[in-house]
Formats: C-alpha cells, structure tokens, sequence
C-alpha cells in the first residue's frame, strides 16, 4: 500500500490491511511469516511541519526463524505498536557530517511517499530479538557429533586447548 504525499495533502489515510506470507519479502534473514501480518493504523501530512509524515498503528505477526543455539524452528509472536516521523528528502542536508540530536536521529526520509510494507518489514525486523534462541536454557548442538543437546546426550569430551596450560603455574 503506496502512502501518497499527494493523497495525505488532502486527508488522513487510515489502513487496515492483512499481508499474507510472502507479500513482504524479508530477504537475507532466514525469516518466514508463520502467520498473515495485520496491521492497523493512520498517516497524516502534519500541519506547519514543511512536509512532515506522522505514521502509527499496531501490527500482530508470528514470525518462524531458527533457534541460534540448536537449529530448530522456533515462533516469535510480535504485537507491538509504532509511531514514525518522516521529512521530505529535500530536506537532506548536502554536506557530509551534519550534526543531529537524539530526536532526529530516529526520523526517516521520503520522496513522493512511503510504501506501508517498507515500514512494516523495518518494524518486524527491529523487534526481533538479536538472539533467537527457542528457550533460554537451550544447549545447542554438540560441537563434535552435530547432535541437538536438548533432545539427546552425547558421549563427546569437549576440547581443551591447553596452550595456556603452562600459565596455571605462574606464581603472582
């Protein structure tokens, strides 16, 4: 869904749209949606802003990544709510360092408009944790048999590298 400067000029645009899985390409994150993507919300061109977008709502989404510990399939859940602020590209300064406050920092840019699955794809992927990892006590994969330590014992001795060995005696 286009958000049109053109359009905004005229009224607020409220959206409630549903994405199903593969409409919003979440490429080179190994990211599949487990569930269609809703979202709700309004943009509006603010008034006196010189061109100022305000764009908020809510989203709800499962999303389905590996667990980076074990491999397995792991779904995140993510309800969360967003609210955006957007300047023309014109407003871009030219020179190479600018310096900005905290609160420009999290203000974005646009041309003719914005693309709502733009947003929406930034949104999912920023609330995602950094770690995906299915629980908080997962065990990983054995690093010598490849077997997943949460459903399975191995009988592997892990690897000492005893290079440093030699230190434990060092009298301090």
């Amino acid at each position: 869904m286009f958000l049109s400067v053109r359009e905004l000029e005229l009224r607020k645009i409220g959206f409630d749209q549903n994405f199903e899985s593969g409409q919003i390409e979440f490429a080179g994150e190994d990211l599949e949606q487990g569930s269609p993507l809703h979202a709700t919300g309004s943009a509006e061109l603010l008034p006196e802003s010189g061109g100022q977008l305000r764009v908020w709502g809510r989203y709800t989404v499962e999303m389905v990544a590996q667990c980076d510990r074990c491999l397995a399939r792991v779904r995140f859940p993510l309800d969360a709510e967003f609210d955006l602020y957007y300047r023309p590209a014109s407003d871009v300064p030219e020179e190479e360092e600018v310096k900005i406050d905290a609160g420009e920092a999290e203000i974005g840019f646009y041309e003719d408009g914005l693309e709502l699955e733009d947003i929406l794809r930034e949104q999912v992927l920023l609330a995602l944790p950094m770690q995906r990892v299915c629980h908080e006590t997962c065990k990983g994969i054995c690093p010598g048999c490849g077997k997943n330590r949460n459903e399975t014992a191995c009988d592997c001795k892990p690897e000492v590298d005893d290079r440093w060995g030699a230190l434990r005696n060092l009298e301090l």
